[in-house]
């Protein structure tokens, strides 16, 4: 029997996400339980109620993945952590070549049997995103929750051939090169906005 049941799990995420699409449900449940269970002997979110994991994690993802352009054909999550925002946006939008790049041993190791237990088709970086060649470019770089902003842009912006999708609190200076648009207000936060920077 699932933690939530893939009804409730849409209501949490109405505010994000108007009608989810019914053939998400399953894998979105899939990924809450495998998520439950890891975490309770390895810390990979400090949130442990599931509600609040479908709120603050999956819709927020969820919602980012709304607004990347629609001829976004490849994605690079930059430090996925467990995943965030990066596999529920392949979830939401198969057709994206994504990489989740995750250069904590036990994180990475749980983002490659997420990937294989939901059947995605999803690259895994398991290194810091300074290590990866110049020449791997992606269409959008995101970044969620981040230590230093200001160095992870920094890090990221090479390897956005177009966008940079940012969930923060307060908005950053842009990287050299990229102009942000104006910023979101993620649903049922208080500070949170996503940011979306063009390249020039």
């Amino acid at each position: 029997m699932p933690t939530l049941s893939e009804a409730r799990i849409a209501t949490i995420l109405t505010p994000f996400l108007q009608s989810p699409p019914p053939n998400i449900l399953p894998k979105l449940s899939a990924y809450l339980e495998l998520l439950l269970k890891w975490n309770a002997r390895t810390n990979l979110t400090a949130i442990r109620d599931p509600e609040e994991i479908i709120r603050r994690h999956f819709g927020e993802s969820l919602f980012a993945g709304l607004h990347l352009a629609s001829e976004a054909d490849t994605l690079l999550d930059f430090g996925s952590g467990a995943g965030f925002p990066g596999l529920p946006i392949a979830i939401l939008r198969p057709e994206i070549t994504v990489t989740l790049a995750e250069s904590q041993n036990k994180k990475s190791t749980f983002l490659r049997e997420a990937v294989r237990t939901l059947g995605l088709k999803v690259e895994i970086w398991a290194a810091r995103v300074e290590t990866m060649p110049q020449s791997f470019h992606f269409h959008t770089v995101t970044l969620r929750a981040v230590d230093n902003m200001a160095a992870a842009l920094s890090a990221a912006a090479p390897h956005a051939s177009k966008d940079l999708l940012l969930l923060a609190g307060t908005p950053p200076n842009p990287p050299p090169g990229f102009t942000f648009q104006k910023p979101l207000p993620i649903p049922t936060t208080q500070s949170s906005i996503l940011l979306r920077g063009t390249r020039d």
